[in-house]
């Protein structure tokens, strides 16, 4: 019998949400703005899902009066333990579904990359974070509260290094660099001095500093030292997430699976791709590397139905249904 199932993917800025049944039939599709504990809390987060799963359920109309047997979360923000059970109390006491899945997003964007039992999955985008899985169960993960735990890079921290080397570059503390000239131009002002003073004073809103990645990477595609440093040590980052969680698993020398998600990966700047593709292959000449071509939200429906009585071809329609962005 098709029983109904939710998958929800939510991240710093965005969240999807799916309805859809065991054949792999997508009912509905929803998106909102960020989901994330760490963003607007827990309340906040119970909020934003009920809105948006009450609109899937409107949107699929008489199809979603079936009881709906499992809700698989998948937030950015759900990195501890103690954060995950709250997550899951919170959610089960909504009573959304029969049973529920909560997890942090990485894991359904790994399930979205492969069905590999033993894989890893490294994520960058407005920042980074890294989980493993093996085949016996066991996962590896990483604290991932940002620099207090000993993060590094992501498209937001990328522009703030991107700002400080410009400020640098111009005053001569740091080396020349055309981020300096960039940076000002892209603000409209004369001097990277000056967009600091409007940033500091609120005459430019600290929102935009995430706009200087682009920056930074067109700087490195073009030759500029300081821009290609900090593009170099990017990717060095990504291999040192992989290399960790490989160890961890026992993996590093065995087959296994890589899927690379994130805007930042997924757009396959040259420069970083190369690197981190050449990387990955020195350091695990077995892996199989892919980057991801779907929505990660596939992955927090797979992980729906794998706990249900899909029918057999249920993921490939799904992976069709859900092959365009959300």
């Amino acid at each position: 019998m098709t029983a109904l199932y939710l998958a929800v993917d939510g991240g710093n800025s965005k969240t999807d949400v799916v309805l859809g049944d065991t054949d792999g039939k997508v009912l509905a599709t929803v998106r909102g703005g960020t989901s994330s504990p760490h963003n607007i809390g827990l309340d906040g987060t119970i909020e934003v899902l009920g809105g948006l799963i009450a609109a899937a359920r409107a949107q699929a109309g008489p199809a979603a009066d079936t009881p709906i047997e499992a809700v698989a979360v998948y937030l950015a923000g759900a990195d501890l333990p103690i954060e995950v059970t709250r997550l899951h109390e919170a959610v089960t006491a909504q009573r959304w579904a029969r049973r529920a899945l909560v997890d942090n997003d990485c894991f359904a964007l790994l399930r979205a990359g492969t069905p590999a039992p033993d894989a890893v999955a490294v994520v960058c985008g407005a920042g980074t974070n890294c989980v493993g899985r093996a085949a016996d169960g066991r996962t590896a993960r990483f604290v991932a509260l940002g620099p207090i735990s000993g993060d590094w890079g992501g498209g937001h921290d990328l522009a703030e290094h991107a700002l400080r080397e410009a400020a640098r570059g111009e005053d001569g503390r740091g080396r020349p660099t055309t981020l300096s000239a960039a940076v000002a131009a892209h603000f409209g002002l004369p001097t990277v001095e000056e967009v600091s003073i409007a940033l500091h004073l609120g005459d430019l809103s600290r929102d935009r500093i995430p706009e200087l990645t682009t920056l930074l990477f067109e700087a490195a595609a073009a030759g500029d030292e300081v821009a290609s440093a900090l593009v170099g040590r990017q990717a060095s980052e990504i291999l040192a997430q992989h290399r960790a969680a490989a160890t961890r698993l026992g993996l590093l020398a065995a087959p296994h699976a890589v899927v690379l998600g994130g805007g930042v990966l997924q757009a396959r700047i040259p420069q970083l791709h190369d690197a981190v593709v050449g990387g990955l292959r020195a350091q695990a000449p077995l892996a199989d590397v892919t980057v991801l071509d779907t929505p990660p939200v596939t992955g927090a429906a797979l992980l729906a139905l794998d706990t249900l009585d899909a029918a057999p071809g249920a993921e490939p329609i799904l992976r069709a249904a859900l092959s365009a962005p959300v």
